[in-house]
Formats: structure tokens, sequence, C-alpha cells
């Protein structure tokens, strides 16, 4: 077991798509869909700098949210909802290849990034990627998915260090 309370880890580890709430620089929250990978400690997404403003919004402000509240997009037995409060910080160092230290975490989770490891020719754009790296600081669980009751609240201070 992780930092993070089992039926949240179940969530983030079968999840296909999970909503990344940024602030954006007027001070506006900004969502993004995109893939969870989670090592027990921390929780890795991976960003195309192509179009998108989300790493520079992190890098100005590292306070996110990510949700996970699509039933469609993950594959438990019994679905629940679920929003992880953290800090985030971008690894944006090496955008060619930085970003493939996560490689086997998403690999496991979405092997089709393997064909796309394999057009990466023919994509180069899509391959110059970011890292941002959160550390859990706060968990909501709602453990049967409804949101009409108050959720289980995880306070992780200290978590992930």
């Amino acid at each position: 077991m992780g930092v993070l309370p089992a039926p949240i880890e179940e969530l983030l580890n079968t999840a296909l798509v999970a909503e990344l709430t940024v602030v954006d620089d007027r001070g506006r929250p900004v969502t993004h869909p995109l893939i969870p990978l989670y090592d027990g400690e921390r929780i890795y997404l991976t960003s195309s700098v192509l179009f998108s403003r989300k790493l520079e919004h992190i890098k100005d402000n590292g306070k996110v949210s990510l949700s996970i509240s699509d039933p469609n997009a993950v594959k438990v037995e019994r679905f629940r909802r679920a929003t992880i409060q953290g800090d985030a910080i971008v690894d944006d160092a090496d955008l060619h290849s930085g970003w493939e230290r996560v490689l086997p975490i998403w690999r496991q989770k979405e092997p089709a990034i393997d064909f796309f490891l394999g057009k990466r020719v023919a994509l180069p754009l899509f391959f110059e990627r970011g890292v941002i790296e959160i550390r859990p600081r706060r968990a909501f669980l709602w453990a049967d998915g409804r949101t009409d009751v108050a959720p289980q609240v995880f306070e992780l201070v200290g978590a992930g260090r």
C-alpha cells in the first residue's frame, strides 16, 4: 500500500482518465483530462508541450487537484469517486526523453502507448513531453460514487517525502 487509501489507489491504478485542475495566470481553474500514473507515492501525468499552457500554469502555482469521476474510465467492481489535492512540480528539463522515466507505469496501464511509440518519428511534437509530478496532500473519497453525501477526507500532510 502506498500513501493513499487503498480504494483511491485502486481508482488511480485503473482509471484511464482523470481530470487535472490547475490555476491559470488570471487565477481561474482550468481542467484537463489526462492519464494518471501512480507509483504508490506520487502521481505522474505527462503533457505534450504543443498547444498547452498547463505546464506553465503549474510552474506559476503548483497547487493542483486531480479528480476521478467518470465511471466509464474506471475498471473497478464497485464505482467510487475521488479527488486528490496536492503540490505539483513540472519536470521539463528533457522534453525529448525525460518523460520516459514514467513509461513503465504508462505501459502497464495503457499498452497502446507502444503503438504511438512506433510512430514517434511521424509524431515528433507529441513526444516533446513534460512530466507533472504530484505529491498528494489531501484526498476525498465518495465510496459509493454519490456526491450528494459528504466524502471521507484523508489528510496526507507529510505524504510523499
